[in-house]
């Protein structure tokens, strides 16, 4: 099979994950425009509520992930019975997540305090995590299928499932931020039940898809769902939690990158907010290729394809290396449209919050390509079940390199919000690297 027909079919399959994951983000950007019209406060509450919710979700979210690999290499070997096992475990190991991460939410204030945040921005904070954490379960449901439906290569549903979601929030947080349509006025409060409403919905219809469509009946995804499958539940708990650990290991480095940035003051957070939110959408674009490298690559790998495995990666990483390079093209030539897109600049402080955002671009741009490879190299490792490894490289790379340099710059080399930022890039350049070694030794 030539690199032209591995990028035609990675295409295929990717496009609509990255649109999928694009829509994703969107329902974030929505609320981060529409807070950041209402209040800088709420704008900097929600930026941290938010980011302690994708800190606790990213590490629940590793069985869900667990399933697009096991998924894809039981289809690879022609086993559908493993296929329903293993998706029902993983929506299992998801429910029991939800239900234990409540209280972070609920004592979500005493946190942010602790962390040296304003007592202003935490009360808010909290306000908004206490009904958002009702969203915990279907979100990672969500998850789970879609996982599942990408390994079987039905990605066109997610997409279009994940673009109504945008919709509907759009119009929910419009009316319950601002109170508009005869809806109460409930600032942070209505931006997170729009968000419980959406996930609930999206998590439905795609059930629906899953369980119901004529062409995927034969694998009885709900059939006795409540029977527990102890083989099945092992198998994706030991892949899934390492996944897990690693994508905690990433977002906390970003999580600890928001917190430092509070201590030096709201201006600094609002602009790494925004700015975080256009790093975040392009990298959706790398995600949604690293899928479809796991499923590619997972596929080869099931059927003992160990040159289909090197020709899916090679396809996608040039694929990911092509993109990246037209948003570091962007990022430097168009920074002050880009972050006003997410303020009213009739407000006092806008002017502030844009001048800062656009040095914070040009530092996106420095670790796009790292970010890129960083997420590709996870996601082929994944398809060839290696998981553990990765996990102690992710730790090292952002916790024991990358959160320390950041701190070391921003607050003993007087570089400010700067410094914090190139600890992101030495944390996401250490990772890359060491993760892409780790694959091509693996597949050599």
């Amino acid at each position: 099979m030539s690199y032209i027909s591995h990028a035609r079919a990675t295409l295929a399959l990717g496009l609509p994950l990255v649109g999928s994951h694009l829509a994703q983000m969107a329902l974030h950007v929505t609320d981060t425009v529409l807070l950041g019209w209402y209040g800088v406060n709420e704008l900097a509450a929600v930026v941290l509520a938010t980011s302690m919710f994708f800190v606790v979700f990213i590490l629940g979210a590793g069985f869900a992930q667990a399933v697009l690999p096991m998924v894809a290499t039981a289809v690879g070997r022609g086993d559908e019975a493993q296929v329903r096992r293993d998706t029902r475990m993983g929506m299992w190991l998801s429910i029991g997540f939800g239900l234990l991460s409540y209280p972070i939410f609920w004592w979500s204030e005493a946190l942010l305090l602790a962390l040296g945040q304003r007592p202003e921005v935490s009360a808010l904070g909290q306000d908004f995590l206490r009904i958002a954490g009702w969203g915990m379960i279907p979100a990672l449901l969500v998850m789970v299928l879609k996982n599942y439906l990408a390994a079987l290569e039905r990605t066109q549903v997610v997409l279009w499932v994940t673009l109504a979601a945008v919709g509907v929030n759009l119009v929910l947080a419009y009316a319950l931020i601002f109170g508009h349509w005869g809806a109460p006025e409930l600032g942070v409060r209505g931006a997170a039940i729009a968000s419980v409403a959406v996930q609930t919905l999206t998590f439905v219809l795609l059930a629906i898809y899953a369980g119901w469509l004529p062409a995927l009946r034969h694998f009885h995804l709900f059939q006795r769902f409540w029977r527990p499958d102890w083989p099945a539940l092992h198998q994706v708990f030991r892949l899934g939690w390492p996944i897990g650990v690693t994508s905690l290991a990433e977002s906390g480095l970003f999580q600890a990158t928001a917190l430092m940035m509070g201590w030096i003051g709201t201006i600094e957070l609002a602009a790494h907010g925004i700015t975080m939110e256009v790093a975040a959408l392009s990298f959706m674009v790398h995600l949604g290729l690293s899928n479809a490298a796991t499923v590619r690559a997972g596929r080869a790998d099931g059927a003992g394809d160990r040159q289909g495995v090197r020709d899916a990666a090679v396809t996608a990483i040039a694929l990911s290396v092509g993109f990246g390079a037209v948003m570091v093209v962007l990022f430097l030539s168009l920074p002050v449209p880009i972050i006003s897109l997410f303020l009213d600049e009739s407000k006092p402080q806008s002017a502030e919050i844009i001048a800062f955002g656009v040095t914070l671009l040009a530092m996106a741009a420095l670790f796009q390509m790292a970010d890129a490879m960083q997420v590709m190299a996870l996601g082929l490792l994944r398809a060839i079940k290696d998981t553990r490894v990765p996990m102690i490289a992710a730790a090292i790379s952002y916790w024991g390199i990358g959160i320390p340099s950041g701190y070391f710059l921003a607050f003993h080399a007087g570089l400010g919000g700067i410094g914090l930022w190139l600890g992101l890039v030495i944390g996401l350049v250490f990772a890359a690297v060491t993760m892409m070694w780790r694959f091509w030794h693996r597949v050599r």
